[in-house]
């Protein structure tokens, strides 16, 4: 995990605005299941974008859904024209997301992130509540794992407090 740990950190330098979602801000709450990937949502916006390329430029990124592995290319020209961006790097693979589901945009999706220290440094990570709602909505089976161990934890927090 020193590849993703350091890809956070490049983001994190780069001031780029994002909130870790997914696999990797589940394990930031304490779920032991294990991801390959870091899936973050992120503001699409011109300048985040160009914050986003100039964090990944020496890091070969491609689109990793192309059959032909096309290099990730930030302009101009096309800065308004992306969505989402399924992303391999030479540190590991990066999903970056408009919205996630069950959730929405990137507002809606901040409004219920917190901040965290992480190794790779201070940012913002989906809260336990959004993440069991945006894992309701993808149904797939390691999403409902990671439902049962969220909501312990969230059974274990409250019973702390």
């Amino acid at each position: 995990m020193p590849g993703l740990e350091s890809l956070l950190s490049r983001l994190i330098q780069a001031r780029v605005e994002f909130v870790i979602v997914g696999g990797f801000a589940a394990m930031a709450h304490g779920v032991t299941l294990v991801t390959q990937d870091i899936d973050i949502c992120l503001r699409f916006s011109p300048d985040n974008l160009f914050r986003l390329r100039e964090a990944l430029t020496d890091l070969h990124p491609v689109h990793r859904m192309t059959p032909q592995l096309i290099p990730l290319q930030i302009n101009e020209a096309n800065v308004s024209e992306f969505r989402n961006l399924y992303l391999d790097t030479d540190f590991g693979q990066l999903d970056c997301l408009s919205e996630v589901k069950g959730i929405g945009g990137f507002d809606a999706v901040a409004a219920l992130s917190e901040e965290v220290e992480l190794t790779a440094g201070r940012c913002k990570v989906l809260g336990i509540d959004g993440l069991i709602r945006a894992k309701e909505a993808m149904g797939r089976v390691q999403d409902r794992l990671a439902i049962l161990q969220l909501r312990a934890i969230q059974e274990r927090e409250a019973a702390e407090s």
